[in-house]
């Protein structure tokens, strides 16, 4: 009697193991569960297969991790993307459309990050309530952003290639550092990075295009500014951008929907003719898309300030294409 028994116990633990490793097979990995930045707890029973990207970052980042047919909708910004033409293949979704048209679109994943959260919590509602799984994310740091990526790889089912994507961009970052380190830290560029023109603004010292700007042997002359609502753009002024009028060895500015300037405004500008940088013809701008996305693309962003700041050394150096 107690062996039939012990045998029955026996034959439903194996029934079990057997379960879970079907299951794991089935599934390619193990169910798991990610935190969104609205404090959504999402629990991946298995990779997402029609995904909705309201973000061009997150758009560019499925992409480097191998998928394209998942994606069946993008961003209005997505449209005039160029780093590959595939995604001008997909239909074009905006958070102004109304829920009927993502709903139509039968999607089982719409990702957005926290600044359509807040905007349009309506619109976040009435997906949820279809049934349509929402998740919110947007690293600010770089670590951050390595996280970032784990949960997309996560969400896909992509996870090996998240893994990879983190490992191939600190070896570019390797790769840099080591011509930076050729440049004595009292010899390195001071500069001004511009986020927003029109209000002086620049970015938090923690913020991923600092992070650029530093990887790339620059040295931040606005780490004093003070961060706005906790996000990756700071205040500073003009009056204490001109305190460092003589410091600043190059004036950078990004360029996007946030920034439209060009170096002519930036020279003509009332009083920046007493900065340094603005004297000696050291004024660029530069593509916001390569600087601040949290996307393999911030190689090419570090890698052509660094060209700016330090042509002797970059000049004739590529970094491969992400």
């Amino acid at each position: 009697m107690k062996d039939e028994k012990n045998n029955k116990m026996i034959r439903r633990v194996l029934f079990i193991v057997i379960l879970m490793i079907c299951t794991f097979v089935y599934y390619g990995f193990a169910q798991e569960c990610i935190h969104d930045l609205a404090g959504r707890t999402i629990v991946i029973k298995k990779p997402f297969q029609r995904i909705i990207s309201l973000y061009p970052a997150h758009t560019e980042n499925l992409f480097s991790l191998g998928l394209d047919k998942e994606i069946i909708g993008v961003s209005r910004s997505d449209a005039s993307a160029v780093y590959t033409e595939k995604v001008r293949q997909k239909t074009v979704f905006s958070y102004h459309d109304g829920p009927e048209k993502f709903i139509a679109a039968r999607p089982d994943l719409v990702l957005i990050r926290p600044m359509i959260e807040r905007a349009y919590p309506a619109l976040v509602h009435k997906l949820e309530q279809a049934g349509i799984v929402v998740v919110s994310l947007q690293p600010k740091t770089v670590q951050e952003m390595y996280n970032y990526w784990l949960c997309l790889g996560k969400l896909t089912g992509k996870e090996i290639e998240a893994r990879k994507m983190i490992e191939k961009f600190r070896k570019g970052l390797e790769k840099i550092a080591q011509c930076v380190a050729k440049v004595p830290v009292s010899k390195r560029k001071k500069v001004y990075f511009e986020a927003i023109h029109k209000k002086m603004k620049t970015f938090a010292p923690s913020s991923i295009a600092i992070f650029v700007l530093q990887s790339a042997g620059g040295i931040n002359i606005a780490s004093d500014a003070i961060t706005v609502r906790k996000t990756n753009i700071a205040f500073y002024g003009k009056e204490r951008i001109l305190s460092h009028a003589d410091e600043i060895d190059v004036y950078l500015a990004q360029r996007g929907k946030m920034n439209r300037i060009t170096v002519h405004d930036i020279i003509n500008e009332p009083g920046f003719q007493l900065i340094k940088a603005v004297r000696e013809g050291q004024v660029y701008v530069i593509d916001e898309k390569i600087v601040s996305r949290p996307t393999m693309r911030l190689l090419q962003g570090i890698y052509k300030i660094a060209r700016i700041l330090y042509p002797e050394l970059f000049v004739n150096r590529e970094i491969g294409e992400p």
